[in-house]
């Protein structure tokens, strides 16, 4: 793996004009065809094999054409304190912001705000919904425009007016300031670390070629817009971060006295190998998200292991060819006038870097710098234990936006349950009397504890299918809500033995709850497989069986404290004021495998580019705590550099709007700080340092099994010194 990748970082130095133009031909190639591409097909939300699904399904074959889909508003009126919306001029300004509405040219159909259904208990609010013939992306200016502008006009009536529904949900936020304000810091961190203009630069310029080539790539193929924001998260983070490492690794080369092309060969060889295994883990780990059985968690995954690949590329091969262009441009200043090699006694007799000297801390008291780090993220994870999971939806949503005021108005007027409907399907194909079975269904349902309101139920052309709508007395996200659920679906069995006919639940709030309940129950086999093939690849890395159960293990506990992060903020509240948190509630089902996910491949990176450092301190003849200390002194500024760059992009997404991408954006920040400072910069090395030898024995029959990669370079290193320089190479260096 070394000797390979080392030969292909020195042709893509020497080639560094072909390198070049390959990329900005696969850029502009990628380019065209997203805009070439259609416009992919509105997200669609499907969970196979539950319940909801199949009663949606059912929907589709029964009810041909009415389950469409095309983009719905819903107009919210609510009347002046004291007043009815049902008075002559109230309802004169309502009925003429409805009629302006249902004129406009997609409009399939508008409701009248007045039915008896529609109109609170009290009077004060009504509603209307608007349904389109086009979906919500496909909507056009001017329709969108018509909507808004008639909100207003009820508003300048004395109406309190609100809408929310599809037809006035944005698309998913691609960034925005606060994102920005992340590159930022990263350029800074960047500077700092380095101290050069362009050895900061470099990274940033092929993180984000390889971030425009993978989103371009991911529109081209037609994949939701949804799949785009972890990519663009992942894609970002990691592509600064792996550019990181090998430029970092190329001056350290430099300062040793290699040449310019040699240097590049050596640190891909080297720095190289541990990109390509740490992308493989990040790319285990979303690929893995599939198992969860969840389309859009699939797609979501695919794209942004996609776009990680592309990322590793891009490190590979456009760095050191950039590095080509500025060999010696990326060098510190002083470095650039005296090329010569830096020996191990000049190197000595300057100030100890912080990195080696908190690995001498560390490895002077491992057991109590073990035990307090463990116990301060044991704390840190107590709020996990009160982890609630659910999809929220409108309620998550800022209260400045219509969509939330929208959704209060109607919660207010008819109850919490209403902004969460339940639609029962009976299906009564194999009923000798399909409207006794419906009627003896809808009865149940008026009978059931929790349920707050039954419509009539609504049948088919055919008459052996009915929808019942079921209204709880608790909102969508309640847990009382899920128990009716439950309770609704388990009584079915007493409905088939009584009139043949079969009765499903679904609708938004029961496809939430299911696949809340699916994804909960692929996290044990998802945790199996990714952490199993990563623990086989981190053998493999390190030739060793402890260390890559000892980065399982640490992984576990940043999970676990993040997760205490984020239901503290989320479900308890703390500093939801201040990171913008418009509505405690459960946290976001797809959250925890999500997070698990990314985090795992995400913590592997870190482990492999600090431990790989110390393992090759320790392979050269070093005893294991100076092993610590040397692979520190190499690593350590390095990865607190990567670490430090990949909060920043993280927190960026923290300040928008939308409630998922700020909850995985917060959750995502919060691992990468536990794990990267806590666990790889503390409790590996502690935990290393009481290992001692036995932290890097393999047995025999398993060295045997396992192939020997050399990620370190170690025998790369051995045949390069044998190797002298050839007069090109000379050449190159001057």
């Amino acid at each position: 793996m070394a000797s390979l990748l080392y030969r292909l970082g020195r042709l893509s130095f020497r080639q560094r004009r072909c390198f070049a133009l390959l990329w900005v031909a696969v850029l502009a190639a990628c380019s065209f065809a997203a805009l070439s591409a259609p416009a992919a097909e509105e997200d669609g939300f499907s969970i196979p094999g539950t319940e909801s699904q199949k009663a949606f399904d059912l929907l589709d074959e029964r009810f041909p054409g009415d389950n469409a889909e095309g983009a719905d508003a819903r107009i919210v009126f609510a009347a002046p304190d004291g007043q009815k919306v049902t008075a002559r001029e109230n309802r004169a300004a309502v009925e003429k912001v409805v009629d302006t509405v249902a004129r406009g040219e997609q409009v399939k159909d508008a409701s009248n705000p007045f039915a008896p259904e529609a109109v609170s208990e009290d009077s004060g609010t009504a509603f209307a919904t608007v349904t389109y013939s086009a979906s919500g992306d496909d909507l056009s200016e001017a329709t969108s425009a018509a909507l808004l502008q008639a909100v207003e006009d009820g508003r300048a009536a004395g109406l309190t007016v609100e809408v929310g529904g599809s037809a006035v949900d944005g698309g998913p936020e691609l960034g925005g300031i606060t994102e920005l304000i992340g590159i930022a810091v990263a350029a800074l961190v960047l500077f700092i670390t380095f101290r050069a203009l362009v050895a900061a630069g470099l990274p940033l310029v092929t993180a984000l070629i390889g971030l425009g080539a993978g989103v371009c790539a991911i529109v081209a193929a037609g994949m939701s817009t949804t799949t785009i924001t972890l990519a663009l998260m992942l894609g970002l983070a990691v592509g600064i971060d792996y550019a990181l490492f090998i430029v970092s690794r190329y001056r350290a080369e430099r300062a040793e006295g290699q040449g310019a092309e040699e240097a590049a060969g050596r640190a891909v060889g080297t720095a190289g190998s541990a990109v390509v295994f740490a992308g493989a883990t990040v790319v285990i780990a979303l690929a893995g998200l599939s198992v969860a059985g969840v389309p859009m968690l699939t797609d979501m995954g695919l794209a942004a292991a996609g776009t990680v690949v592309i990322a590793v590329l891009v490190a590979l091969t456009l760095l050191p060819a950039l590095l080509g262009f500025f060999p010696q441009a990326v060098l510190p200043r002083t470095r650039r006038r005296d090329p010569a090699p830096v020996s191990a006694p000049a190197l000595g007799r300057g100030k100890e870097p912080a990195g080696s000297r908190w690995a001498r801390l560390v490895v002077r008291r491992p057991l109590a710098t073990l035990l307090l780090s463990v116990a301060g993220l044991g704390i840190v994870a107590i709020p996990a234990l009160d982890l609630r999971l659910g999809l929220p939806g409108d309620e998550a949503q800022p209260t400045s936006t219509t969509q939330r005021r929208a959704y209060d108005a109607l919660a207010d007027g008819f109850g919490p349950g209403f902004n969460g409907p339940l639609t029962v399907v009976v299906d009564a194909k194999d009923a000798d009397d399909a409207k006794g079975a419906a009627a003896r269904a809808r009865g149940a349902l008026s009978a059931t504890e929790g349920i707050a309101e039954v419509s009539p139920a609504t049948f088919n052309k055919t008459g052996d299918t009915a929808t019942i709508a079921a209204v709880p007395s608790t909102g969508p996200a309640a847990g009382a809500t899920k128990d009716l659920v439950r309770t609704i679906r388990a009584s079915a069995p007493e409905l088939k033995a009584e009139t043949g006919a079969s009765m499903w639940v679904t609708g938004q709030t029961a496809m939430n709850i299911d696949v809340s309940t699916k994804v909960t129950a692929a996290l044990a086999p998802y945790l199996a497989v990714v952490v199993g093939l990563a623990v086989l690849l981190l053998m493999v890395v390190f030739r060793s069986v402890l260390v890559p159960l000892k980065a399982a293990l640490g992984f576990l506990l940043s999970v676990a404290a993040s997760f205490g992060v984020i239901v503290a903020v989320f479900q308890w509240g703390w500093l939801g004021d201040q990171l913008g948190v418009a509505q405690t509630g459960p946290v976001m089902s797809m959250m925890p495998i999500f997070l698990i996910g990314v985090v795992f491949g995400l913590a592997m990176d870190y482990e492999v580019f600090l431990v790989t450092r110390v393992r090759e301190a320790y392979v050269h003849g070093a005893s294991p705590a100076q092993a610590i200390v040397t692979g520190f002194r190499h690593s350590a500024r390095v990865v607190v550099a990567a670490a430090v760059i990949m909060i920043a992009v993280f927190a960026g997404f923290i300040g928008m709007t939308d409630s998922m991408i700020k909850m995985l954006g917060l959750g995502l920040a919060a691992a990468v700080l536990f794990d990267a400072f806590v666990v790889r910069m503390t409790i590996v090395p502690a935990a290393l340092a009481l290992l001692g030898n036995a932290a890097w024995r393999l047995p025999r029959w398993l060295d045997r099994i396992l192939p020997d990669l050399d990620i370190e370079g170690e025998r790369l290193t051995r045949a390069l010194a044998t190797e002298p320089t050839s007069p090109r190479e000379e050449s190159v260096n001057a």
